[in-house]
């Protein structure tokens, strides 16, 4: 293919020295140059500096390679801090933020001011990002979970063509994951159930979701390199997984069950995490597929 042989030749120019063997680029690119990436940035990335912007370099060199990225990101870290500022206390139930009206506040102004970074960031890096959040590009349609969680919403339509719109231009999009529900009220969404539902919708080759630790862990606190949906469930009914894991591997089993080809949860805080998963054979972290 004469786009991808011109790539390789230019691939040397902007691949991280630490990043995989660039040998496997050429074939990795062809493999995913039809299909689309969905990430789900969250924990460590969101405070760290560092770490902030090891990530923004790998969606550059993704973008560079002509690839489809959609990116979905997380508050959890940067919402705290603002409850904390407001006093307001944080209450999670199954792993999921209890929001009221305050709250909720709170998430939309955090969310946003952090979409934007991301928007900002990648635009100084020559790469054209677009925001997509409630003042701007909103994706999502929900409905409530539970009135127990308050306004915790689960969507149940994607403006899918904004996102598609944006991959045409060769742009990136940066969602925050929020939504309103028919009579406008605005909802937080888990940011986790956020990709996982874009992912589902546009059939996405993989979803990487990105945390705090090496991937999913044994009862002997060891990585499991690969899951299958049944394997994961048996996790969760064993009480191996835990916490906020419990609805992360929920929305991996949803999604290989939904058209998405493979689930990968990765941790954040290693360096060039993405590029390893998508570059090499070995990959970085948790694959759950089917």
């Amino acid at each position: 293919m004469t786009n991808l042989k011109m790539q390789s030749s230019q691939i040397e120019e902007f691949w991280p020295k630490s990043a995989p063997s660039i040998l496997n680029v050429p074939k990795y690119v062809e493999k995913y140059q039809n299909d689309k990436i969905v990430i789900k940035c969250g924990g460590a990335v969101l405070e760290d500096k560092h770490l902030f912007d090891n990530f923004i370099d790998d969606i550059v060199v993704l973008n560079k390679l002509k690839l489809s990225v959609i990116i979905i990101h997380g508050g959890g870290p940067r919402i705290k801090k603002g409850l904390e500022k407001k006093q307001i206390q944080s209450i999670f139930k199954n792993g999921l933020r209890v929001t009221n009206l305050d709250t909720m506040q709170v998430v939309e102004d955090e969310m946003t001011k952090f979409n934007q970074e991301i928007v900002n960031a990648l635009n100084l890096k020559s790469v054209k990002a677009a925001p997509c959040h409630l003042k701007q590009n909103t994706l999502f349609q929900v409905k409530q979970i539970s009135p127990e969680l308050g306004y915790v919403g689960k969507p149940t339509n994607i403006n899918i063509s904004i996102i598609e719109n944006f991959l045409k231009d060769n742009l990136v999009p940066i969602i925050a994951p929020m939504g309103l529900d028919k009579e406008k009220n605005k909802y937080n969404i888990n940011a986790d159930t956020a990709a996982m539902s874009v992912a589902k919708e546009i059939k996405a080759r993989r979803l990487l979701l990105m945390t705090n630790v090496e991937g999913v862990l044994d009862e002997q606190k060891k990585l499991i390199d690969e899951l299958n949906p049944k394997q994961a469930k048996i996790l969760i009914e064993k009480n191996v997984v835990q916490g906020g894991m419990i609805p992360k591997l929920l929305n991996c089993i949803e999604s290989i069950e939904n058209g998405v080809k493979g689930v990968v949860i990765i941790d954040g805080r290693r360096k060039h995490s993405i590029l390893h998963e998508i570059f090499s054979d070995t990959g970085a972290g948790t694959l759950i597929r089917e």
